[in-house]
């Protein structure tokens, strides 16, 4: 469900030409960062655009509250779409870099709080 909406309702309707300062991504899912705050997204869409449950005012408040800060976050060029598409003609998936953490030892006399 996530995907179709992503990909038939956000990505026509709201998405503007990728560049160096609007990156997309055509695999989008395979972002950990992306599908999260996509699905935050669609959540608050349903919720929002249901005149029960968001009132009259609610697509607004979706747009004001939910959308524009997920797409500059998304789409900014330090997002997690940063290393993928900036340009039409040339559709990039490249997956994000991930942190390695390493476990933690504890040094002598520290004891984490509980």
């Amino acid at each position: 469900m996530l995907r179709q909406w992503v990909d038939d309702l956000l990505v026509p309707t709201y998405l503007r030409e990728p560049s160096p300062t609007l990156p997309w991504c055509p695999l989008w899912w395979e972002h950990e960062e992306a599908l999260a705050r996509l699905h935050a997204l669609w959540l608050a869409w349903q919720e929002l655009s249901d005149p029960e449950a968001g009132g009259w005012t609610g697509p607004s408040t979706w747009h004001r509250d939910h959308l524009d800060p997920a797409l500059r976050e998304l789409r900014s060029p330090e997002g997690p779409l940063w290393r993928c598409m900036t340009s039409a003609e040339r559709p990039t998936h490249r997956p994000s870099m991930i942190i390695q953490t390493e476990a933690l030892q504890p040094h002598a006399g520290f004891a984490p709080a509980h």
